[in-house]
């Protein structure tokens, strides 16, 4: 008796704990948006300022989707910016100067994401060197390379098909018909999961507390749909992040493979005592965030119609941030890949919102070093 009364306020206590962190997220992001909507008299919110908001983020969360494995696994990819950079630039050179097909020039874009992405796992895994010293070697070898392949120039036009990549929008009917399946898939799952736990005499949430939160979480995918059909239409980038976003989520959570990565962040030693192949999976995880480098480095040149010698820099400390911010602890072990796409939204609207604001790009600068720092400080926090 004794014992059940000792423990239950601990479940209470982490069930708070639990809460809050997966509706802080949700708190900040209506904040930054009401404030922002607000200051620039709901400018922010016009349904074309979110389709290009949308837009936007679309790199870094793409950037953002594989850090979080990466910071999980216990590492860091410092070079994911000037992979993007280095993979756009590939991309834009093999269809503008020797006129390949668009289809064979974003396959050549991830693969050779994934290849130097493979490069970069074999010596953090293989020859034991610290993850941040490989990928800040990285970062400015890949800048080097592209300089020296692209020969300083801006590299464009790209062809009409590869634009269409980031610059094209879904039709009305068909955005509405992804949202409708969007909620049909959202309630699916919530009565699955409640059905196998109830099956395995597991506790369940109350049936309307958890189906009233998923009826908000449908509401909100309708009108976002609504809003973003009174201007073009959903961005295609967006269903891009949306299609990755799921498959990492399936990835992390429903694979082998996704439960031993958090097993090697959260304690190695164990992990390897347990059988887990830590170089191979390490390994795995960097040849994954390479070929994500190279679909964002396609993102960013289709958006920009163009190559340069600067595209993606400091790309990949907005991707950290994004991470940090969804909850990613850098000590590894910890993370999901909805908190690090919500993160990416967070700094990308922190962005719009100030320029519309005409606030100088020092002050934007500032901002996001500021709140990456206080993230840190509640992840360092909450652990202890």
């Amino acid at each position: 008796m004794s014992q059940s009364s000792t423990e239950k306020p601990a479940e209470k206590k982490l069930s708070f704990k639990f809460n809050a962190q997966s509706y802080a997220l949700i708190v900040a992001l209506i904040l930054i948006v009401s404030i922002f909507g607000i200051l620039t008299g709901g400018e922010f919110l016009s349904s074309r300022n979110l389709s290009n908001l949308f837009a936007q983020m679309t790199v870094i969360a793409v950037l953002a989707i594989g850090m979080t494995l990466v910071i999980v696994a216990g590492h860091i990819d410092l070079s994911v910016g000037s992979l993007a950079g280095l993979t756009g630039g590939i991309s834009a050179i093999l269809q503008v100067w020797f006129g390949w097909d668009t289809v064979w020039v974003v396959l050549a874009a991830i693969v050779v994401g994934a290849l130097l992405g493979l490069w970069q796992g074999w010596w953090v895994a293989y020859r034991a060197v610290p993850a941040f010293i490989v990928t800040l070697g990285g970062m400015l070898i890949f800048r080097g390379i592209l300089i020296g392949i692209s020969a300083g120039q801006t590299v464009a036009p790209l062809h009409e098909g590869f634009r269409a990549i980031a610059n094209s929008h879904l039709p009305y009917w068909a955005g509405y018909v992804l949202a409708v399946a969007g909620v049909i898939l959202l309630f699916f799952s919530a009565w699955q999961s409640q059905n196998k736990r109830q099956q395995l005499g597991l506790l369940t949430d109350n049936p309307f507390k958890l189906y009233g939160k998923y009826a908000v979480y449908a509401f909100l995918i309708l009108l976002l749909t609504y809003m973003l059909n009174r201007y073009n239409g959903i961005p295609v980038p967006l269903i891009i992040v949306m299609f990755f976003g799921g498959l990492f989520i399936f990835i992390s959570n429903k694979t082998s493979f996704g439960r031993y990565i958090y097993a090697i962040g959260g304690n190695e030693e164990a992990a390897a005592l347990s059988g887990i192949n830590i170089k191979r999976n390490t390994l795995s995880v960097f040849v994954l965030m390479g070929a994500l480098a190279g679909v964002a480095g396609v993102i960013l040149s289709s958006r920009l119609n163009a190559a340069s010698v600067s595209a993606g820099e400091m790309y990949e400390l907005d991707a950290i941030a994004a991470c940090v911010i969804g909850g990613t602890s850098l000590m590894g072990g910890r993370g999901n890949i909805v908190g690090a796409v919500i993160g990416a939204l967070i700094m990308t609207s922190i962005d719009n919102g100030m320029s519309m604001m005409n606030i100088e790009t020092f002050w934007q600068s500032i901002v996001k070093g500021l709140i990456l720092i206080i993230a840190v400080w509640i992840d360092i926090s909450s652990k202890k």
